[in-house]
């Protein structure tokens, strides 16, 4: 795998992605339908899945190609992939709140490796360059030229004060209830996977996840935050969060920087 041209090319459909997705946020009114899962979908949700979609397999043929608008007809994945969450935040994206993102991530040997996480309505792009490394980009965003970067790194923890980010959407009492073991200095919540990006920045130290997830909401902000040194793991034994799973369901899991006194389950 070629990194710099996959940064390059990841970069690149995200912005045209979110370009698209903001074309429909800003226009009025839009169809909003129900999937198979109960969970909703609009017209932006599948036009910037054709762009990615198209866009990945024409760069890179030979790699499988994972996303949630085409997951009914997903099978084998093998070792390498790519997995896309076109517009992750639906709820967010419907209810004009802002916080939704699109999500391009690669996958190899279970662990996503590198990663883009653009938030269109909130102007804040996240990527792993070729190397690994985490940065956030500022400026324009032209599709044909990265603007100024500055890398990212988690925080150094105070678990006297930790800062703590949840859902908006999926908060609930058990999630209430783990984080009530912590001492917290502050909360925040976001959504989609922007809260794996404020960690990767510093801005939160904690992300547990209480609820359903699944691959492609995750790969993404779990490369970006490992690309700025944080870590990922499973609710139940704190071991890392694996993909490549057959029904790309994730368990419930933790997101933090390292440091952070995680409670056992």
């Amino acid at each position: 795998m070629d990194y710099q041209e996959l940064v390059t090319v990841m970069r690149r459909l995200a912005i045209e992605a979110g370009d698209k997705i903001m074309e429909i946020y800003d226009a009025g009114d839009f169809d909003v339908k129900t999937k198979s899962d109960a969970s909703p979908v609009t017209v932006a949700d599948e036009a910037a899945d054709k762009i990615i979609s198209d866009g990945l397999r024409a760069a890179f043929p030979d790699v499988v190609l994972v996303t949630e608008e085409q997951a009914a007809t997903h099978s084998a994945k093998g070792d390498t992939f790519l997995i896309v969450d076109p517009l992750d935040g639906t709820k967010e994206f419907i209810n004009r709140r802002g916080d939704f993102t699109v999500n391009i991530a690669l996958v190899e040997g279970g662990e996503p490796t590198r990663g883009v996480v653009y938030a269109p309505a909130r102007s804040r792009m996240f990527f792993t360059l070729a190397d690994g490394s985490s940065v956030e980009e500022t400026g324009e965003f032209a599709t044909d030229e990265i603007g100024p970067t500055k890398p990212i790194s988690v925080s150094r923890p105070d678990n006297a004060a930790l800062m703590v980010v949840a859902s908006k959407s999926h908060r609930d009492q058990a999630t209430d209830d783990y984080i009530a073991r912590y001492k917290v200095r502050d909360m925040t919540s976001a959504g989609s996977s922007l809260k794996f990006c404020l960690i990767a920045t510093g801005e939160a130290d904690l992300y547990p996840r209480v609820g359903r997830t699944m691959e492609w909401d995750t790969a993404a902000g779990h490369a970006v935050l490992t690309g700025a040194g944080g870590v990922v793991v499973r609710f139940d034994d704190l071991t890392p969060l694996k993909y490549g799973k057959a029904d790309f369901a994730n368990p419930f899991f933790i997101a933090h920087a390292p440091g952070v006194e995680l409670k056992a389950s």
